[in-house]
């Protein structure tokens, strides 16, 4: 496995370089969003509910979409991100959202090195684990920034779809975590037509993985669910069957590509 220095440079000189690049694509949608658009989806609003008067701590909020939009909705937020560039354009963003959302430029590992608050929720969504070699370290630090009986909300693309190639023809990963992934790709999800190119490490995590990451760490699983679509076109080979549901065309609706939680904060026995 790549040293975790390595591993950070490399996907922190990735992610400053998308950050532009997402900020200007349609994907992103960020003029409407500016308007009053929120970034989140049914999946993750249903699971956070009412979130007026919350103390929210978002992890990986990329350029602080989701962290403004919960802003919005009434709570008292920090979003993290490992990419100077993304919270750059975070507190940007905020100011012209016109709202108070807090940004700290940090690895997820190392918060606790730069943060001692804690709160009512801990929320992360889509794309984040892959980024890190290690649950348990991941959870151990949801754990410590939540309250007693304070909530852990996750929504996430379901492992089975990383087993895939590009084009979802052949099964070409394993759906364990058994080594660091290393790719380069041209372009991003958020804008398939540049010609930039992107190095990145990334690690697969079985569910099985998560569930005791979290279970060994004080953090009681109290919902779980699995869809058979994406909020987000952001695979190949997608059709958007109705408005914000996108599946695989040779999938159809057989196969899940997001799961979602929550998780309390329970007291150590």
């Amino acid at each position: 496995m790549h040293a975790r220095e390595d591993y950070l440079e490399i996907n922190r000189k990735t992610w400053d370089a998308k950050t532009p690049l997402h900020i200007a694509s349609d994907f992103y949608d960020v003029e409407r969003f500016i308007a009053g658009k929120t970034s989140l989806n049914n999946i993750e609003l249903n699971l956070l509910g009412d979130v007026r008067g919350k103390k929210i701590l978002h992890l990986q909020c990329h350029f602080g979409q989701d962290s403004i939009a919960l802003s919005r909705m009434g709570a008292e937020v920090t979003g993290v991100d490992f990419s100077e560039t993304a919270i750059y354009e975070a507190k940007k963003l905020a100011k012209k959202c016109g709202t108070d959302t807090a940004f700290i430029c940090s690895d997820v590992y190392a918060l606790n090195d730069v943060l001692s608050d804690t709160f009512d929720i801990v929320f992360t969504s889509y794309g984040t684990i892959g980024w890190l070699p290690d649950l348990q370290p991941w959870a151990k630090i949801i754990s410590s920034f939540l309250k007693q009986d304070g909530r852990f909300v996750f929504a996430e693309f379901h492992p089975f779809v990383w087993l895939f190639d590009d084009s979802f023809n052949n099964i070409v990963y394993s759906y364990f975590n058994t080594e660091p992934i290393l790719e380069t790709e041209t372009g991003s999800y958020a804008n398939r037509k540049s010609e930039a190119t992107f190095k990145s490490i990334t690690w697969n995590h079985p569910l099985s993985d998560v569930f005791k990451a979290l279970m060994t760490n004080n953090l009681s699983l109290e919902k779980f669910q699995e869809f058979d679509y994406s909020p987000y076109p952001c695979f190949n080979n997608v059709v958007e069957e109705e408005s914000g549901v996108f599946r695989i065309a040779n999938f159809n609706s057989k196969i899940p590509l997001v799961y979602a939680l929550v998780a309390i904060k329970t007291k150590i026995s």
